[in-house]
């Protein structure tokens, strides 16, 4: 998959749905605990303003981590998770109408894809004290997005969902993570979500996943 397409096709989707909210779509659950759409939309902004640093931060090599270790240590109920949760609601509180935060996540995203189709992807970057290739930043801007895309539709269920090529990425992530193609029949939505804590895995999925059942959720 070439990153920038991947990226482009996640931050379209996700843009798409996000422009089409109003205030009071935007006070909603989402799929993260705690979170309303807007404060789910407010840390998409912070990951695509990442981006765009990350892009226009050369970094000399060698890469410390790709797409896939990228994640590693991301994990979910750790106190640096619990303190970016408070973060996000705070901040995104202070927006006081949703077209305010909307239009600013979308002038960033756009201008985060701009910044893509313009860098080499295999030029070296940092993000977050690591360094890693241009395009697998990208990857892992698509996989954010993606997976917080779900996140964003979990009480808009006439929403549209994420890009096929987008969801096919972060298949790709979790693959990387456990090691091994997923040894079940789940589809790309639903993998996406187990594997990130979304979704509790059952006492059939725990057999057929063996002692990889205790890493899940691979990142969250």
């Amino acid at each position: 998959m070439e990153p920038v397409s991947v990226l482009n096709s996640a931050y379209a989707a996700f843009g798409s749905v996000v422009g089409s909210l109003g205030d009071e779509e935007s006070w909603l659950p989402s799929g993260c605990a705690g979170w309303a759409v807007r404060d789910l939309v407010f840390h998409c902004l912070a990951d695509a303003q990442r981006g765009l640093v990350a892009l226009h931060t050369p970094a000399s090599g060698p890469a410390d981590r790709d797409a896939v270790t990228y994640w590693a240590d991301w994990q979910p109920d750790t106190i640096g998770a619990a303190n970016g949760r408070r973060y996000t609601r705070v901040c995104a509180g202070m927006f006081l109408r949703f077209e305010q935060l909307r239009g600013l996540y979308l002038e960033t995203a756009a201008a985060v894809t701009t910044a893509a189709g313009r860098a080499d992807p295999r030029s070296f970057v940092t993000t977050q004290g690591y360094v890693l290739t241009a395009g697998d930043v990208m990857a892992t801007l698509a996989v954010e997005a993606t997976v917080h895309h779900l996140d964003l539709v979990a009480h808009l269920p006439s929403a549209a969902p994420p890009a096929e090529d987008a969801l096919g990425c972060v298949r790709a992530t979790l693959d990387g993570l456990l090691g091994r193609p997923v040894p079940l029949e789940w589809s790309d939505q639903q993998y996406a979500r187990a594997a990130t804590g979304r979704l509790p895995l059952s006492a059939g999925e725990k057999e057929q996943l063996g002692t990889d059942a205790e890493r899940f959720p691979l990142f969250g």
